[in-house]
């Protein structure tokens, strides 16, 4: 998390400091005005009849009296009962956001002179007291307008930070913040990006701007801004977005983010649901645990219904003398509205038409389906047993008219079959079992699965295997980027678009958190399907089999709208490949409602055994008293609607836009968009100002990260943080023992226990037994390749070959390693470190990462992580080894590059190890005495004896240098001179190998 402090004025009052806290984006600095996502914007929640925004009063007379008001809870009378009674009742209940606004210039403005709260607040150690946080949200015929508010005081004796921190539904749009600081007011307004930008500049520069952040996280995004508020000043904030709310498996479900962060005097979560076409039932899970069970209240009736969450400040507890709360998660609301006509529901109001379309009672498509899973080495572990898993139930979910195969793909690609089979029970057996054999490694060749999967499905429609009115489509599974074949992802969408040819849909499902989502998203839209990120953890099996459940039951294809030329315009997206049972089609436009009467649709779509012909009629002014009385319902949501549609229909255009020109027009169509429908989209930002419009904020819309691939692939996860999710317990690193890890910066005596080659090139052994560190440097010419372990039993090779440095010095050149590598013979296996890179080989098979990454690369199960500019550690069974890269200044006249090797001693070599660091496995007797002054005081000298040898040893001191790479840290040693003649087997020559990768002979 980063954090940025800028001063502000706020009006006459000190000057003020806001905080940016945020991610991947801060708007002050980011200038990257391209998307290549679906928008995130919002908007507002209680927009009244002129226009303006309804806020909530400034006085609320439940928490002021202390009494509650609200009327008994009236659920479905199952004998019958009168429902416009009901919902009368419903309306008349106490609101906990009644409605009275003041507008100036056309924005909302807020007072927070009289909060209308009594008694003491709760605060934590901050003397931050929460007066109220609520939400009001209000959906009308499926489009939400959320507003959340907070009210906070600073009760310390001295000026304190105080964050409103929000989660806003991505593909929602933000369209209204305001800040009220003790009367203060701050409103907002939309403006083009480029423009909003040079004027927050501007007042930036004269010291009177500030910022808020918007950053996005997992599927959620953050609204976070940070103000420094004086002793006992008050301050009020309040977000409103809207969104249109998506069916999936028969259910519209809404979800609002409510996290307050800590106990409020009054919390309150509001819905209201407005559905013309009758509501089927509403569901409220218990979303935010048990704690809460029972404190929400649903009062539905025929058309409409009241939820309500209030949770006392003791119910708020964690525990009953707890200060912290427990509110912390989603609140969901779940409905389904009635459906009367297999022809959709036409509503018309205010010179807009929205045309819900969700047929049901047909019968399923046959379909042609191809699985295409992702098993390179990222996958291992908890993704694998959990992708299996939901492969195994979607497996025997599959019907017996249905088509299938497998494809799975690590940098090679496989078939289960080469063509298309029917699910027989025998079938789909043989899948199941298939699947549980299989082992993840290996690279990621995304281009080549999709390709593989797009021929066997056109092969077979070639050959007249195919259905004529069966569903074809692809599923891709994967949870990282490619790293073998095609790379460059723009040609992979062509490749992709060109062999599919609009004949079948493609659906991603992206596991995890590091999958670069943008691409799946539009490589799936580009091909008629839709994309879904799935979070990798103990839920990914679930995630995955509801994704497949939204897909698996085609009811119709090749649907098509139709309405009056002459009467309707602006119509969106009106032609779908498929529809699929449980989900929605929604398609809206403007109408000529001043010269027409009625609104007649004609949706032709192909059915299992028929070609169907649905005709829809509506009164154009059929909803116009239901929406006039009904003091709740958004008079705007046809409007919005048709906004919303547009707008992300427009970004998907613009995504898949073959050229330049044909880009800068849709970005123009969607810019006016934005301006004209209040919005945030990736072309425009919001500026915050008060009133004087002297002081500003801007909160632009931000762009999901480009993420690489996951930890743990064969291949590079670019500026990756350093961790080893996903990486099964045999190659995670922070197994190896504690003496091994470069990050300990206080690093016990224990931790320099370990075996190391470093600088020109220092030895120094550590011998665990006698508790002794011995040192011996060893001087040979540039380009000699030195054995350090060679071990024909468990086939392990260590080499290093020399660099000279650029001149002698005082008639001496030293010598470092410039190259080392690693062979692990059993296993086919050759690892080759320089100064420049990092590169695997199997046989012919290679691949190779930079010092300038951060990575992991795993095959055969050997693990590989980089460290960007600092190190690579092999992980292999029980054996690990380190290599640190030491840069220089390039134009140092002596010095270069070089590799230094750690190598602990907990490594289990065999007995047959040998080489200069490997014979030492098996530790040999050393006995030190006769110790005498040498010619330094700091530097005394002994007698060693070792192998039946005795010679002078000097007390010295060398460097480690894995927690400080410039300065080192000190190790005491005794020092063999000679280059170790005595301490090492034979001569250093002996140990001259003819290649990096050769095993020596045993002197």
């Amino acid at each position: 998390v980063g954090v940025r402090r800028e001063a502000f004025t706020v009006g006459d009052v000190e000057p003020q400091v806001i905080s940016l806290v945020g991610g991947w984006l801060s708007v002050v600095v980011d200038e990257d005005d391209k998307a290549d996502g679906v928008p995130d914007g919002h908007g507002d929640v209680g927009e009244g009849r002129d226009g303006h925004l309804e806020a909530p009063a400034s006085h609320d007379s439940t928490a002021a009296t202390g009494q509650d008001k609200s009327l008994p809870i009236i659920q479905d009378d199952p004998l019958g009962c009168d429902f416009q009674e009901v919902e009368n009742l419903i309306d008349q209940e106490i609101d906990g956001f009644p409605s009275s606004s003041k507008a100036r210039n056309g924005r909302y403005q807020r007072s927070t002179s009289d909060w209308g709260y009594v008694g003491d607040l709760v605060e934590d150690d901050d003397k931050v007291g929460l007066y109220s946080y609520k939400v009001q949200s209000t959906i009308t015929s499926r489009l939400a307008n959320t507003m959340i508010q907070a009210k906070m005081v600073n009760n310390a004796k001295r000026p304190q930070p105080i964050m409103f921190d929000v989660q806003v539904p991505k593909g929602a749009f933000i369209d209204n913040f305001t800040m009220d600081i003790n009367g203060i007011t701050f409103t907002s307004h939309i403006r083009e990006k480029s423009e909003a930008r040079k004027m927050y500049a501007q007042a930036k520069a004269k010291g009177k701007a500030a910022g808020i952040v918007r950053s996005n996280a997992l599927d959620m995004e953050n609204f976070q801004t940070e103000v420094n508020v004086p002793p006992g000043m008050r301050i009020q904030f309040q977000l409103h977005y809207h969104e249109m709310i998506r069916r999936r498996l028969s259910s519209y479900e809404h979800v609002i983010s409510v996290k307050p962060g800590r106990l409020a005097k009054h919390l309150e979560v509001d819905v209201r649901i407005i559905e013309p076409q009758g509501l089927r039932y509403v569901h409220v899970p218990n979303s935010l645990g048990d704690h809460f069970d029972g404190l929400t209240t649903i009062s539905k009736g025929e058309k409409k219904a009241h939820v309500s969450f209030k949770p006392t400040m003791a119910q708020q507890r964690k525990c009953p003398k707890c200060s912290s709360t427990a509110v912390d998660g989603n609140f969901v609301v779940q409905y389904d509205v009635n459906r009367e006509t297999t022809g959709g529901e036409l509503e018309i109001f205010n010179g807009y038409f929205i045309h819900f379309f969700a047929p049901e009672n047909l019968d399923p498509l046959p379909k042609n389906i191809l699985f295409v899973i992702d098993v390179s080495g990222s996958m291992w572990g908890l993704k694998m047993k959990q992708t299996i898993e939901a492969m195994k139930a979607i497996l025997s979910e599959l019907r017996a008219a249905d088509q299938f195969s497998l494809i799975d793909f690590n940098h090679n690609v496989r078939c289960w079959r080469d063509n298309l089979v029917s699910a027989t029970p025998s079938q789909v057996e043989d899948a199941k079992k298939y699947i549980q054999t299989i082992h993840p490694n290996g690279g990621t060749n995304i281009n080549e699965a999709l390709l593989r999967a797009t021929f066997i499905l056109n092969e077979a429609r070639s050959l007249g295997m195919l259905d004529p009115n069966s569903v074809s489509m692809i599923v891709l599974v994967s949870d990282g980027d490619p790293t073998v074949g095609e790379l460059k992802l723009t040609t992979i969408q062509k490749n992709v678009k060109q062999s599919i040819k609009d004949e079948f849909s493609l659906f991603c499902l992206g596991i995890g958190f590091d999958v670069d989502y943008d691409f799946l998203q539009r490589i799936a839209t580009d091909n008629r399907g839709m994309a879904q990120r799935i979070f990798g953890n103990q839920e990914t099996s679930l995630q995955m089999k509801n994704f497949y459940n939204q897909v698996s039951t085609p009811l119709l294809k090749k649907i098509q709208f139709n309405y009056p030329q002459e009467s309707v315009s602006d119509v969106t997206q009106s032609s779908f490949h498929n529809y699929f049972g449980g989900s929605e089609i929604v398609v809206a436009g403007k109408v000529d409602t001043e010269n027409l009467q009625h609104l007649e649709s004609v949706v032709t779509a192909t059915a299992a055994n028929a070609e169907l012909i649905m005709e829809t009629l509506r009164d154009v002014e059929e909803l116009d008293g239901f929406m006039k009385k009904d003091k709740y319902a958004d008079p705007d949501f046809t409007r919005k609607l048709w906004a919303y549609l547009t707008v992300n229909q427009m970004m998907a255009e613009r995504n898949a836009a073959p050229t330049a020109a044909l880009k800068r027009n849709i970005t123009k169509s969607i810019l006016q968009m934005s301006l004209d429908h209040h919005i945030v989209t990736p072309f425009t930002a919001m500026l915050i100002e008060n009133a004087e419009k002297d002081e500003i904020m801007l909160a632009d819309q931000p762009k999901d990260p480009r993420k690489g691939c996951c930890p743990g692939t064969l291949g590079l996860t670019p500026n990756a943080p350093n961790n080893n999710k996903g990486i099964p317990a045999w190659a995670n690193v922070t197994a190896v023992p504690v003496s091994f890890m470069p990050e300990q910066r206080s690093p016990p005596v224990s931790s320099l226990s370990i075996n190391r080659v470093d600088n020109d090139p220092h030895f120094i052994i550590h011998l665990p037994k006698s508790q002794k560190n011995i040192c011996f440097n060893i001087n040979s010419d540039p380009g000699k390749i030195l054995n350090l372990v060679s071990d024909p039993g468990t086939g392990v090779v260590v080499n290093g070959q020399l660099v000279g440095a650029k001149k002698a010095e005082n008639k001496k050149l030293n010598t470092y390693f410039g190259k080392i590598g690693f062979y692990f013979e059993k296993k086919g296996l050759k690892v080759e470190i320089t100064t420049e890179t990092i590169t695997l080989k199997d046989g012919s098979y290679a691949i190779t990462l930079t010092w300038a990454d951060t990575g992991h690369i795993i095959r055969k199960q050997l693990l590989i992580s980089v460290k960007r500019e600092s190190n690579v550690t092999i992980t292999v069974g029980e054996m690990s080894f380190m290599v640190l890269l030491h840069r220089v200044w390039k134009k140092h006249p002596v010095n270069v590059d070089f590799l230094g090797i750690y190598i602990p001693p907990e490594n289990q070599f065999s007995p047959a190890a040998h080489g200069l660091i490997g014979q030492f496995a098996s530790e040999p007797e050393v006995s030190i005495h006769h110790l005498t002054p040498g010619q330094a005081p700091e530097k005394p000298q002994a007698i060693m004896e070792v192998k039946g040898n005795k010679f002078t040893v000097t007390r010295g001191v060398q460097k480690d240098y894995r927690t400080d790479r410039v300065l080192g840290t000190d190790v005491l040693c005794w020092f063999v001179h000679n280059s170790g003649k005595g301490f090492i087997d034979g001569h250093y020559r002996d140990y001259l190998v003819p290649h990096l990768y050769s095993f020596m002979k045993k002197p």
